[in-house]
């Protein structure tokens, strides 16, 4: 069970990164603030779920 929640986390990780950098090149390259404001969104959320995924993990490694 915690090597599937580890592997989410990389996933969600991952997916933090992907975003991140894709807002910082939509700064670079246009400056539509709609769309900068949707991928905050999805950075935000899935900031979240690593959160959410980093405790589950740690409480089913404890046990």
């Amino acid at each position: 069970m915690s090597n599937l929640i580890f592997v989410l986390l990389l996933i969600t990780m991952a997916g933090v990164l992907g975003i991140l950098g894709a807002g910082m090149l939509g700064v670079v390259k246009s400056n539509d603030p709609r769309r900068s404001n949707n991928l905050m969104r999805w950075r935000v959320m899935l900031q979240g779920l690593a959160v959410v995924l980093f405790i589950l993990l740690l409480v089913t490694r404890q046990h």
